[in-house]
């Protein structure tokens, strides 16, 4: 079988002959690509033809099926030194956003840091509801089949499409500790926008989504039992993801969220939101959550793809130490159905590739269906 027809199977609820094996390699590929320390062998290629060389699947995380535009609102940009200023002008306000450059994450490809966020003062509300209500959604199915096209055997397209209301308003527009103040101190202001963007998504998100030819769809990341326990997860996601679900499910696609986070005490929530799969699972000892609880509480009902902590591909782990996790993995996951090895969250700079290659060997000589260790 080809990676897309493994990855296939799964959603589809079948075994595969083998467990597929598509690590995130994109972050270890541009820092070393721009350092110029590629191996020797790879000097100069594309990060797709490496995998290929490797033998690894396209994680295919760039489809997409819809942009955006503001209505009304002037955006304007400023560069100060390493800070990149952000402010959007309507008619009833500005909101303005900092972020911070490193020459480190520029090497490393990784995005500049937010550290200021839109929503300071209590009159900011008003003025994200303007730019909620006056945000445009166009589909753009054609940019996506392409992009199916061009992955072709090597995977299937995992397509973001943006966060749940409560945890966006958290995360992108307050800040959690501010948000959760902002709960407790201005509860209308607050309710009255998740109300505005929940029905926002429901009318204009959810049938692009829902109607586009995308088969594996990305939509919440992050939840983590600190930053959204039972209680908020109960209350405020839980409820949008199970209509979400539904609707997905009535159409053949597969609800999956970005999970590079502690899980461990909202593992049965995830499934009882209507998740269908759990990518870049993040497990022991980056977190407190391991594999084997998460396998004892969805069995196989969750399609987990991730399980290799990053840390482990690193000196900071020994030979034998990794050894003695892979094995453990292939006895955890045994015999192989509703799972996709991948690396959480990325493939690191640090990272040995020599491990990358051992993992590709282990799962030719264990990774077989069914798995037998």
């Amino acid at each position: 079988m080809t990676h897309r027809e493994r990855i296939l199977a799964i959603l589809q609820g079948k075994s595969p002959d083998r467990i597929p094996w598509i690590p995130r390699m994109e972050r270890w590929w541009i820092a070393h690509y721009n350092k110029g320390t590629l191996p020797e062998k790879y000097k100069g290629w594309r990060l797709r033809d490496i995998e290929r060389d490797l033998g690894l699947g396209a994680p295919a995380r760039n489809g997409r099926i819809y942009y955006t535009k503001l209505k009304g609102v002037e955006t304007v940009i400023r560069y100060d030194g390493m800070n990149i200023l952000t402010d959007y002008i309507t008619p009833i306000g500005i909101l303005s956003t900092r972020k911070m450059r490193t020459p480190e994450l520029d090497l490393a490809g990784i995005e500049p840091l937010e550290v200021e966020k839109p929503i300071k003062r209590p009159e900011d509300y008003d003025v994200m509801r303007y730019l909620i209500e006056n945000t445009q959604y166009f589909s753009c199915y054609d940019e996506y089949v392409k992009y199916e096209e061009g992955i072709g055997e090597d995977g299937v397209p995992l397509v973001a499409v943006g966060d749940c209301p409560f945890h966006r308003f958290l995360k992108d527009f307050t800040g959690y500790e501010k948000g959760y103040l902002d709960l407790v101190d201005y509860p209308e202001k607050v309710e009255r926008l998740l109300k505005l963007m929940t029905q926002k998504d429901q009318e204009e998100l959810w049938p692009l989504v829902a109607k586009s030819p995308a088969k594996l769809i990305l939509h919440g990341l992050h939840f983590d039992s600190q930053m959204t326990p039972p209680p908020m997860f109960n209350k405020y996601i839980k409820p949008y993801y199970q209509e979400f679900s539904k609707l997905l499910h009535q159409y053949g696609k597969t609800l999956s969220m970005h999970a590079d986070n502690d899980s461990r005490h909202i593992l049965r929530h995830l499934k009882e939101a209507g998740f269908d799969m759990v990518e870049c699972f993040t497990t022991a000892p980056l977190v407190s959550c391991t594999l084997k609880e998460a396998r004892e509480t969805w069995g196989t009902s969750m399609i987990i793809w991730g399980g290799v902590p990053s840390i482990i591909l690193e000196d900071t782990f020994s030979e034998e130490e990794f050894e003695r996790y892979m094995m453990e993995l292939f006895r955890t996951i045994a015999p192989g159905d509703a799972f996709i090895l991948g690396v959480a969250d990325n493939v690191m700079p640090a990272a040995k590739l020599s491990r990358i290659i051992r993992i590709g060997q282990m799962v030719e000589a264990y990774g077989s269906y069914p798995i037998q260790v």
